[in-house]
């Protein structure tokens, strides 16, 4: 689906800079960047890129960033950053930086977390963990559209949804703590029935999210989705990630 042999992995490029052609503004705390590379390759969904920002002293700080957008869009990576109070490099990304400014960047990186066509697909996401499994959705829709395909998002509010004007008819949405006005479901943790009414009975789940989510995610899965661990494919975030 990306031009890539079967079993190949794109090749880790050198640092290089990239301009930022967009932002986009996912939610309050999560930004979208966009960036044009001089050295583009298409990467795999779930692949992600390492941002490096350096001060006038010298100091570097760098974190990992998963993207969002699907291999089938020549030129352009982008990246999606959850603003943490605390953090080093996602304060400048989310609230400093602007169109035409430059990034230092490097990859696509990552093996594991990756998704090359197999279906049916089963994506389970909570909060920015989105991010690395909207690129395999936007892959699918382009490359595969008629392998069936399943999101289980989870979040904590409407306020907090994000690529909410991409969301499609194949996602599910579970607030944990205040639903939009007509919710059938409450507020609450994804549970067993949430993950029953998604599941298939064959072909991978990847889950994305924080730690506690994804063991949670991949309990249920294999205890009540009968998803055979081998099936489960898991990738956590966090402040260091």
């Amino acid at each position: 689906m990306t031009g890539l042999a079967a079993g190949a992995l794109p090749r880790v490029g050198p640092w290089q800079w990239g301009r930022v052609e967009a932002l986009r503004v996912e939610n309050p705390h999560v930004k979208t960047v966009r960036l044009t590379l001089p050295h583009w390759v298409p990467h795999l969904p779930g692949q992600h890129y390492v941002v490096r920002l350096t001060a006038e002293d010298g100091y570097t700080a760098s974190r990992s960033y998963s993207v969002s957008s699907p291999p089938e869009r020549t030129g352009v990576v982008e990246l999606t950053v959850d603003r943490l109070p605390d953090g080093e490099v996602s304060p400048y990304l989310v609230d400093e930086l602007a169109v035409g400014d430059e990034l230092e960047v490097r990859g696509p990186i990552g093996g594991y977390f990756v998704w090359r066509g197999e279906s049916p697909l089963l994506l389970v996401a909570g909060g920015s963990g989105i991010a690395p499994v909207m690129a395999m959705l936007r892959s699918r829709r382009l490359s595969r559209p008629d392998a069936p395909a399943r999101l289980l998002f989870s979040v904590r509010s409407p306020d907090d949804l994000i690529f909410a004007a991409d969301l499609g008819p194949e996602t599910t949405v579970v607030h944990t703590r205040r639903t939009p006005p007509g919710s059938a479901r409450p507020a609450g943790r994804i549970s067993a029935a949430d993950i029953a009414a998604v599941a298939f009975d064959s072909g991978p789940a990847y889950v994305c999210g924080s730690s506690g989510f994804v063991e949670a995610a991949a309990r249920l899965l294999a205890e009540g989705g009968g998803y055979d661990p081998a099936r489960i494919l898991l990738e956590r975030y966090g402040p260091t990630s």
